[in-house]
């Protein structure tokens, strides 16, 4: 009778144990180092009501450029709690840094939406040389630009600031490469074990998870 009950009871506890795990929230899975790292001291989020997803990025990135039109349709989707930007990195580069003052410029000028995509293609599908200030130009007047529009935003006091702060933004996070996510300020997507991108952005949801309980655990 004892072995009966002690049996009884083991499978009792196994069958707690396996619903336990599932109702296990997805953030509860996450690994630190493997699926994310956390940022200390956290960055500064621009509205701390929302959970602010950065993707820090470079037109001058190839992977940037497969991930785009991806993280465009999944930024789409996110709920109302969360908010979506991208920053452009420079790593001390001359030319990520001309990347980062051409997405400041287009942003400046109205241009952001119709041009991206382009700005991407521009690179990695045509294979044309904006390796300073007069090709970026003339690849800008040549999609439909005003030259004096760009030239005066992209000298403009405002677009330097922009690069300057992202610049800031990226090392205090300790952005490894790009493109990266990092979430609420405080999670740097890893995914030591994602395989595409695809992967990457499912991995990010889990992280926006997990800071979703923090914040309901906190109330």
């Amino acid at each position: 009778m004892k072995k009966t009950l002690i049996g009884r009871l083991a499978a009792y506890t196994f069958a707690f144990v396996s619903l336990l795990a599932l109702a296990l929230p997805a953030q509860a899975q996450l690994a630190a180092g493997v699926d994310f790292a956390e940022i200390k001291p956290a960055l500064q989020v621009d509205n701390p009501a929302r959970i602010e997803v950065v993707e820090f990025f470079s037109y001058a990135c190839p992977h940037c450029s497969d991930l785009n039109p991806l993280v465009k349709k999944w930024a789409a989707k996110l709920p109302a709690d969360v908010a979506f930007k991208r920053v452009p990195v420079s790593f001390n580069s001359p030319f990520y840094q001309l990347m980062a003052k051409l997405f400041y410029t287009l942003d400046a000028i109205g241009e952001m939406e119709r041009l991206d995509a382009a700005a991407f293609d521009a690179i990695h599908v045509k294979g044309l040389k904006l390796i300073d200030e007069k090709s970026v130009q003339e690849w800008a007047v040549s999609q439909g630009v005003d030259a004096k529009k760009f030239s005066d935003a992209f000298k403009s006091f405002s677009v330097d600031s922009n690069v300057k702060r992202a610049d800031q933004l990226s090392r205090s996070a300790k952005i490894p490469g790009v493109p990266a996510l990092v979430v609420d300020g405080r999670y740097l997507v890893v995914g030591k074990n994602v395989k595409n991108h695809d992967e990457r952005l499912a991995l990010t949801e889990k992280v926006i998870d997990k800071v979703r309980g923090e914040r309901t655990a906190k109330k």
